[in-house]
């Protein structure tokens, strides 16, 4: 009977569903599963809805532990001193740059690689790599003798945890059906997003209370409290994921996607939106060491930089929250009202900096992720109504095909904005001694992006105004 529908299915495709069998799984050598339909209501709530939770849970599981390590040095950089490693404050900005900038970088070819390989297969594969950047991290930091460019090796090494997320948004997608699929995405993509703030809050406590009476921190400990995880991880994924056969790569539409003017529109507000919350994730704990000196003793300034965590946090929970509001008032209207907000909060960080008060700073970053999270959920929604309605109708790609593949770029370009944000702080603090002038440039940046997006979007006129983009 097997294989009486692969003869039938390989001369006719469009039979797949009529002669697959629905009430089990057709399972080969590999984990690879020959007969997913999860259009197929019998079969999506038989064997198909259990399998595809499974799938998605061993995917949060790897793509939390991408992002833990991806933004991993966003904090162990602040301990570096005190560890006795001599570094400029130049350096210490290009070590938790680095990883963005590769992160963002390898989101596009990991987009491509679950067709190529099975999701299954590549889930334990990408797991893997991120023993290259935490055990790495785990050896050159026990010695303040390590020479710079290593460690920027290995800081850069921590961006394959970046690319994690392409390829997992990637698989989980071919799991759920259409009506499911927004939901299941989200659960994804806020499980990787929470490991920025665990990361930021654990790797503080390890650090210094793993110390064991020492007169600077345990360093290591913050690549290798990591390694038994993602053991763990890549163990799950291999025993439990599966491979899909009919999961292809959409090359075609991809390549279409990039001739796309609102491609590039929307990525340049994405990268005000994601950028910033992936920036200002990394810099923060750097931010809050050097704007407030008082916390210089390690212990005093692990358990400083341990709040740092609720900026990522309240930035991932808020993200889905933009996304409803933009369901209700319109995404670009969200997105022009979070950044002006955002050009303001940034404002104000500048002007109450004078005050010295560490728990007002720290409040108004909260916001500003806060912000950045709403901003987040609000613009990624506009790309499929935006291509619905740009596309043209006999456009032989098609605007879904488009859409679904201007995701994955978008995604891939707000992440530069990760690497942009604490190069201009760095600049600022270079040219001028103080951050003052980088923020003022952010918020000037927000404002010219809340004009840019009120006049393709949401100018009275257009088309994108009227269907409330």
């Amino acid at each position: 009977m097997q294989t009486q529908v692969r003869q039938t299915e390989a001369e006719h495709p469009d039979l797949r569903h009529v002669e697959a069998p629905t009430d089990r799984l057709v399972v080969e050598k590999g984990r690879w599963i020959t007969n997913w339909q999860p259009e197929n209501p019998e079969f999506w709530e038989g064997p198909g809805r259990p399998t595809a939770r499974t799938n998605l849970i061993w995917s949060v599981f790897c793509e939390f532990l991408g992002f833990a390590v991806w933004q991993v040095w966003s904090v162990t950089v602040v301990f570096l001193p005190a560890a006795g490693f001599d570094l400029t404050t130049s350096q210490q900005f290009w070590l938790v740059s680095l990883p963005p900038l590769v992160g963002a970088t390898m989101r596009i070819p990991y987009s491509f690689t679950v067709a190529m390989f099975g999701g299954r297969n590549w889930t334990v594969v990408s797991a893997l790599l991120l023993l290259i950047p935490t055990i790495a991290m785990t050896v050159a930091l026990s010695s303040s003798q390590t020479p710079i460019w290593v460690l920027f090796l290995i800081a850069a090494a921590a961006g394959f945890g970046g690319g994690n997320f392409a390829s997992s948004m990637a698989n989980i997608t071919f799991f759920y059906p259409a009506r499911e699929k927004g939901a299941a995405l989200g659960i994804n993509a806020a499980g990787g997003n929470l490991g920025v703030a665990v990361a930021q809050f654990t790797v503080p406590i390890a650090i210094t209370a793993l110390a064991f009476g020492q007169f600077g921190p345990n360093l290591p400990a913050a690549g290798l409290m990591w390694v038994p995880l993602i053991l763990l991880a890549s163990w799950g994924a291999w025993k439990n994921m599966h491979n899909l056969s009919h999961a292809k790569n959409d090359v075609k539409g991809s390549l279409s996607a990039l001739k796309e003017k609102h491609l590039w529109i929307i990525a340049l507000i994405y990268i005000g939106t994601f950028g910033s919350f992936m920036g200002f994730g990394s810099v923060f704990p750097t931010l809050i060491s050097r704007e407030f000196p008082e916390f210089s003793e390690f212990q005093v300034l692990g358990a400083a930089l341990s709040l740092a965590f609720m900026g990522p946090l309240v930035g991932s929970l808020a993200r889905p929250y933009g996304g409803k509001l933009a369901d209700r008032g319109g995404g670009a209207r969200i997105t022009v009202i979070s950044f002006l907000a955002m050009a303001g909060v940034t404002a104000a960080v500048v002007l109450t900096l004078p005050l010295g008060s560490f728990w007002l700073y720290l409040l108004l970053f909260l916001a500003l992720f806060t912000l950045t999270g709403v901003a987040n959920g609000s613009s990624y929604r506009m790309i499929p109504l935006v291509f619905r309605l740009s596309v043209p109708a006999d456009c032989r790609v098609g605007h879904e095909r488009k859409a679904s593949a201007a995701l994955g770029f978008i995604g891939a370009i707000g992440g530069f904005g990760g690497f942009a944000i604490p190069q201009v702080l760095s600049a600022s603090n270079e040219a001028t001694g103080s951050f003052d002038t980088a923020f003022w440039c952010f918020a000037a940046v927000y404002v010219g992006l809340a004009l840019l997006t009120w006049a393709v979007y949401r100018r009275p006129g257009t088309v994108f105004a009227r269907e409330q983009v």
